[in-house]
């Protein structure tokens, strides 16, 4: 199995966090989300526990809200002790409806309008990550005329291509976030911020893309800001003393993706971080990293219910669910390659090749093609997508008018609705 929270039982039914799935499917119906507390907690107790070891107690976690973000699962990061980046004003209420403490956050994103900044000061946020000279005015006269002081970080892009996806890759020079090193738009917004009375600068951050896996990205990375802020130095005078690398790790879809020891890669980037800081002769600053992902993805998985099955000689099989785009877009968007079990047959005797499709009006509306299941799956039968935490219900939408699936929380052998199932009453809820 691609993950340890995955199994079969003695009816040869896939289980989650222990439990049959199919016995979910019949108790909360389906499309359905799943997600494993344990997991969660696991995941994010690996990286603070192997961030603090690796850096003698200074680096920790901003988890990152973008790749899901509900309030069952701030209240758990809130247990957890971790730092969280929103990048929102929903996702920051959401955090603070959870009672999560705010001065642990950072507020993210490109284009975060006077409202979003007000909200963030006003909130208490820890940081705001400035991502542009536009925005770095814009938070100097807010936080002068709220007569506040405000900690911030300043978007860096560092120019490494960390050879993932191309839609989410962040970190090159030509990209709609931060500002670049080797154009010369980071030095400028450094200085400009320095003269600010009520920003106070404490460092730099930078986001390469996520899903990284055995490449040295984060090293690489590493070593281009600490040479930048080692020049900010000796130019400016002032040390910066935070440097957030962003991203997290990248996670199992499939049996063919690798596996990673967390605490392994972590120790790799501490290498080279103190490497280049003794190179620089520079302090080894406070580290961030913000895997949301890698916290997650793992802990997820979604079932459907089989509709129809058709098959068209020559060509191809198709098994069509009851959700589909609208409550996991990744496929239709990047060709997203995920693991389908038959929830109700695991190791079937004969299996053929199917396209899982969802039921939304359009034909790029597919789930996973080429998908080994069994010969005689029918209507009715239970499919599970595996390794569905990260940015399927964060990216869900009410597509041809389709309510969005519930959340299920798995504990210790229970289960508990977490995210109530949208109604038809709520699809419409705001039409006037």
């Amino acid at each position: 199995m691609i993950a340890t929270n995955i199994g079969t039982n003695e009816l040869n039914h896939l289980t989650f966090a222990g439990m049959d799935t199919v016995d979910l499917a019949k108790e909360y119906g389906t499309p359905v989300y799943l997600m494993d507390e344990a997991r969660i907690r696991e995941n994010v107790r690996t990286y603070r526990k192997a961030l603090s070891e690796a850096f003698s107690g200074r680096a920790d976690i901003f988890y990152a809200g973008k790749a899901c973000a509900f309030t069952e699962l701030y209240r758990i990061l809130t247990e957890e002790g971790a730092g969280i980046d929103v990048v929102s004003r929903g996702e920051l209420f959401t955090a603070r409806k959870a009672g999560y403490p705010v001065n642990k956050a950072c507020f993210h994103g490109n284009n975060k309008t006077d409202e979003d900044l007000r909200c963030a000061v006003s909130s208490g946020v820890g940081y705001i990550c400035v991502d542009s000279m536009d925005e770095l005015l814009a938070l100097e006269k807010i936080c002068a005329e709220m007569s506040e002081r405000q900690a911030i970080l300043i978007r860096v892009t560092p120019g490494i291509d960390p050879h993932t996806y191309e839609a989410v890759s962040t970190g090159k020079v030509d990209s709609k976030f931060g500002n670049a090193i080797a154009t010369g738009q980071a030095e400028e917004i450094i200085r400009k911020a320095l003269t600010m009375r009520h920003l106070n600068l404490k460092g730099i951050h930078c986001h390469v893309g996520s899903q990284v896996f055995a490449e040295d990205v984060f090293e690489r990375a590493a070593d281009v800001m600490l040479r930048f802020m080692a020049d900010m130095r000796e130019k400016t005078g002032r040390t910066l003393e935070v440097l957030d690398l962003g991203g997290g790790y990248g996670v199992r879809y499939t049996e063919d993706d690798p596996v990673l020891s967390i605490p392994e890669k972590i120790r790799e980037v501490a290498a080279a971080v103190k490497a280049a800081c003794d190179e620089l002769d520079f302090p080894v600053p406070y580290i961030y990293l913000e895997p949301g992902r890698s916290i997650v993805a793992d802990a997820g998985m979604t079932l459907y219910t089989v509709g129809s099955v058709k098959r068209i000689p020559g060509y191809r099989s198709y098994v069509s669910v009851d959700g589909g785009m609208s409550d996991n877009p990744r496929y239709a968007l990047y060709r997203s390659r995920y693991t389908v079990f038959s929830a109700g047959e695991v190791e079937a005797r004969e299996t053929e090749r199917f396209s899982v499709v969802g039921r939304l009006c359009e034909s790029g509306d597919i789930l996973q093609e080429n998908v080994p299941l069994p010969c005689d799956i029918r209507r009715g039968d239970t499919l599970a997508v595996c390794t569905t935490g990260a940015y399927n219900y964060a990216m869900a939408s009410l597509y041809n008018r389709l309510p969005r699936p519930p959340i299920v929380m798995l504990r210790d052998g229970t289960s508990r609705v977490v995210v109530r199932r949208e109604t038809l009453a709520n699809v419409a809820d705001l039409d006037v």
